[in-house]
């Protein structure tokens, strides 16, 4: 289930990566200086790209959700380090009493 689920994340994480890269910009902050009239995609491919890159983010955080809950599942439970040490007072050199 837990490989399932990761393939299923990585997928997702591939295509939204790509639905982002297609979607045109707006404004100039990334943008590769090309005007309006020579865009790729029309308003209603935009709205569609929106809308698709919508339910992917959706998809894959639902996913990402789901495989840290099944991952959980198989961690045991530890006591801590500090619970397990032991102060050694023999090992501990001893200050002299006379200077």
């Amino acid at each position: 289930m837990e490989n399932i689920l990761l393939i299923l994340n990585i997928i997702f994480a591939i295509i939204l990566v790509l639905l982002v890269m297609m979607q045109r910009s707006e404004g100039g902050a990334l943008g590769i200086g090309v005007s309006h009239e020579n865009m790729m995609f029309s308003k209603s491919a935009g709205n569609f790209m929106t809308k698709a890159t919508a339910v992917i983010a959706t998809l894959f955080i639902i996913c990402s959700l789901a495989l840290t809950i099944v991952s959980r599942g198989e961690l045991t439970p530890v006591n801590s380090v500090l619970d397990t040490v032991e102060e050694k007072t023999e090992d501990t050199p001893s200050i002299p009493e006379n200077n």
